[in-house]
């Protein structure tokens, strides 16, 4: 049976490797803290969606320890008055993918993938691999590669720091 995800990425000559992981596991910080990784070597593969007719669409990936910048950057690229994040129903619709193992890779639609340029800096990062049983780690290099990707400086802002008394301080 085909892989849309391993079938593009070997399309593209890609380097990566497949990282196997507890589907229960799979959203961000309870994958980094169970395999290990740290949330600056992790990227989230975020569609956000600007409020027009038709509606904008597009895919944004960013480190885990930064926030995405969607009520500037993202609707002003959008070309929208408004944006947001779309929805697990949305996403599922243009991936192919649920919340969880979201990947630029393999996608059903042809949307703009955006990478915040922080995600260019490290030397490889761990994403969403297609399923929510499974992670890529790849190198910067292999998302650029990505005929969809475009680099975009100051994407995503620096995370807040967690207030004193939550479950991440």
């Amino acid at each position: 049976m085909s892989d849309p995800v391993i079938d593009q990425l070997q399309a593209l000559d890609a380097t990566y490797e497949v990282v196997a992981c507890d589907p229960n596991l799979a959203d961000t910080a309870a994958f980094c803290e169970a395999y290990g990784y740290a949330p600056q070597d992790s990227a989230n593969a975020i569609v956000v969606v600007g409020k027009s007719d038709p509606p904008a669409y597009a895919m944004c990936l960013v480190l885990a320890n930064t926030r995405l910048d969607v009520n500037k950057v993202v609707r002003k690229r959008l070309g929208t008055r408004k944006a947001s994040f779309a929805s697990a129903e949305q996403t599922k619709a243009l991936t192919g993918m649920e919340i969880g193992g979201v990947t630029p890779f393999g996608m059903f639609s042809n949307i703009p993938l955006w990478i915040d340029a922080a995600v260019m800096d490290r030397p490889q990062v761990i994403i969403g691999g297609g399923g929510r049983d499974r992670k890529l780690l790849v190198p910067p290099e292999t998302l650029a590669a990505h005929p969809q990707a475009e680099v975009v400086d100051d994407l995503a802002k620096p995370a807040p720091p967690p207030s004193p008394g939550s479950p991440t301080s």
